[in-house]
């Protein structure tokens, strides 16, 4: 029995030894930027990053990073762009993922199989591995230089669909059949029954479409070529184009593009947490 105890504290201490490590290891970087962002002096902070001293608040800390970048850039502009994208790509994406998930997992339909599976498919296709041809696509369309050409081609995303799907599955048939039973139809019963028991997995959804279309710069790069419709991960690469580069300031930019998404993980990360640990995730 003693011998049992024992392995089971080393087990467990080498679980949270671990995580404490992986902790460690993602917010080192975090630390970095926030630190970073603050440190007026340019040669302190350039010196700094060769050390320990990147990760700490050392040196004369101020805002004038900050101050700078919204001197520099319109980056007033640049965030309404991305908030429209982003708002718009994850507000459409809920309603037409959410839509063909539910009818692959609930609807009888004939073929849906073979449309489930051609899905799951789509899953191993890398995104740059069709840029080009849907560049190609969206040229001729004349949609290019838009916030449509940055919006449309990222609404339907099959792994959200497959995320859905499975939780669909996960819910008792009963709670359909009783509203049948009571008049309601499938458009009724999808959004006030459906759609509210599978809270997390929308907030999920949500929190993971906002960080890929918040941050994405290959795409927006591609499809425009001023100022007018280019979100703020484009915008703040104007820092980058001038000599000799100032760290701070870009680090205070990267600063400014992660508090958005910070604070929406952060006031919807229990919802986050129970949907990627429940068991309709785990398939």
């Amino acid at each position: 029995m003693k011998s049992q105890k024992v392995s089971r504290h080393i087990n467990k201490t080498g679980i949270y030894a671990g995580l404490i490590i992986g902790a460690v290891i993602y917010i080192l970087p975090v630390l970095l930027v926030v630190f970073s962002a603050f440190k007026i002096d340019r040669i302190k902070l350039i010196t700094d990053l060769s050390s320990f001293n990147a990760f700490l608040p050392t040196g004369k800390l101020g805002l004038q990073n900050f101050i700078d970048v919204f001197t520099r850039i319109d980056i007033g502009h640049f965030f309404f762009n991305s908030v429209i994208i982003t708002g718009s790509t994850v507000l459409l994406g809920l309603v037409v993922n959410s839509s063909l998930a539910y009818s692959l997992a609930r609807l009888p339909l004939k073929g849906k199989k073979i449309i489930l599976m051609l899905i799951i498919s789509i899953l191993i296709i890398p995104g740059e591995a069709v840029a080009v041809p849907l560049l190609s696509m969206v040229t001729k369309m004349g949609i290019v230089e838009s916030y449509i050409v940055q919006i449309l081609p990222f609404i339907a995303d099959a792994f959200y669909i497959f995320l859905f799907y499975q939780t669909f599955r996960s819910i008792p048939k009963e709670l359909e059949e009783a509203a049948l039973i009571d008049g309601a139809n499938y458009l009724t019963i999808f959004f006030r029954i459906i759609l509210p028991v599978c809270k997390p997995t929308v907030i999920t959804v949500a929190i993971l479409s906002s960080i890929g279309r918040w941050g994405d710069v290959l795409w927006p790069t591609m499809v425009t070529r001023s100022a007018e419709y280019r979100p703020l991960s484009v915008g703040v690469l104007q820092l980058f184009s001038t000599q000799p580069q100032n760290w701070g300031n870009i680090f205070a930019s990267a600063f400014v593009m992660t508090i958005p998404i910070l604070v929406l993980f952060l006031i919807f990360q229990k919802h986050f947490v129970n949907s990627m640990a429940s068991s309709s995730i785990k398939g």
